[in-house]
């Protein structure tokens, strides 16, 4: 049956920045369909562990300022004494830093780009090293954004980062699509979580964007659970390198 092929009973995800939000959204569906999930945060992802728990499922926290790569091959290490095997990994920690594009600072550019581009890259890295050694293969997920299409404005960073996101998940489908490695991401458009609380606080703004979306409503982190446990699961193996919108429609304006 169909459905078969989207249960992941029996996995065991990372998924990264898990402990509020898209992250913690994503953690919970994974579990939902039978996943055991390893959260990797720097705070402690409580809410999340209960959630994940309550479901039946195994969770297991891990603590790391992502923004050292030096932490990943311990990270990887303890997540795979415990699960016995990874076989997804969602790299959905990111951070953002808001500034004019003429009084950019080099620190909030090169603590952006090594957090949202550098770090999913070698966290990637060293988990597809896993999956090589497994023998069985593996899913990862990088989470993009609208502005890996579109430029906005005051975040020079993040935008780069963004489009990073893209292109390298683009080139790590294209060197481990044939190991059985799927690498694909999900672009979430504008989300009702903890960092758009300001957005959605200003009226004016609020409006200007709620118009701009044909679905005419925010997104919210369960919006997410079906891409991820579809990218996720036996249902996408035929999926390699392709960064699926979740945005309302945003886009196809």
């Amino acid at each position: 049956m169909i459905l078969d092929s989207f249960q992941l009973t029996g996995k065991v995800a990372v998924v990264t920045g898990c402990d509020t939000g898209l992250g913690q959204g994503m953690a919970r569906a994974l579990a939902q369909a039978g996943a055991d999930v390893v959260g990797v945060n720097v705070t402690a992802p409580s809410e999340t562990q209960r959630q994940v728990e309550s479901l039946g499922r195994r969770f297991l926290d891990l603590r790391a300022n992502l923004a050292d790569v030096g932490c990943i091959p311990g990270l990887i290490e303890r997540a795979k004494a415990w699960g016995g095997r990874l076989d997804i990994l969602v790299n959905n920690a990111g951070i953002i830093r808001r500034e004019d594009a003429i009084k950019f600072s080099e620190k909030d550019w090169d603590d952006v780009i090594g957090v949202n581009l550098k770090t999913v890259f070698f966290f990637s890295q060293a988990v597809a090293r896993q999956y090589l050694a497994q023998g069985s293969g593996g899913k990862i997920i990088n989470v993009a954004s609208m502005l890996s299409f579109q430029g906005g404005v005051r975040v020079p960073s993040y935008t780069a980062s963004k489009s990073g996101v893209v292109g390298i998940t683009r080139l790590m489908a294209n060197e481990w699509a044939g190991h059985g490695i799927n690498v694909n991401a999900i672009a979430p458009g504008y989300m009702a979580t903890n960092n758009t609380a300001a957005l959605r606080a200003d009226a004016t703004r609020s409006q200007a964007i709620l118009e701009r979306i044909p679905a005419g409503r925010w997104g919210l982190p369960d919006d997410l659970a079906g891409p991820v446990v579809f990218l996720a699961s036996k249902a996408s193996d035929y999926v390699n390198g392709y960064t699926v919108a979740v945005d309302g429609g945003w886009l196809a304006r």
